[in-house]
């Protein structure tokens, strides 16, 4: 069964940095490409960022892109996002996921705020 689990998020001021961390059980996890998504209240779910399977491919949101930085450890299961230079505006709920057999999947997510 995927599971993922998030942490890292909590509390951070305009300008200094968070690692949220996603580690992943159940399935191959270095065969599959790994994406970070956040929901703000109110707002639809977007993606933040996503990274390939071996590590080598990134992409990112517009809003986000010279401040975060998508990574994983294949040999831990392992998904980050560093976030530097954070704004208010991105005070969200962070989850990872991954699309398996057409199938998506996602964390309980965990809630960064950025205070303003």
């Amino acid at each position: 069964q995927v599971q993922f689990v998030e942490s890292g998020g909590g509390l951070v001021q305009p300008g200094g940095s968070l690692r949220l961390s996603c580690a992943a059980s159940g399935y191959t996890f270095s065969t599959y490409v790994m994406g970070w998504y956040r929901q703000a209240p109110g707002e639809q779910r977007e993606l933040v960022a996503q990274i390939s399977s071996d590590g080598t491919a990134t992409t990112y949101a517009d809003s986000v892109k010279g401040r975060f930085t998508i990574s994983r450890d294949n040999a831990k299961n392992a998904v980050y996002l560093q976030m530097n230079s954070p704004k208010p505006e991105d005070t969200a709920i962070y989850y990872c996921h991954t699309v398996r057999s057409l199938a998506a999947y996602w964390g309980q997510g965990t809630q960064v705020t950025v205070l303003s």
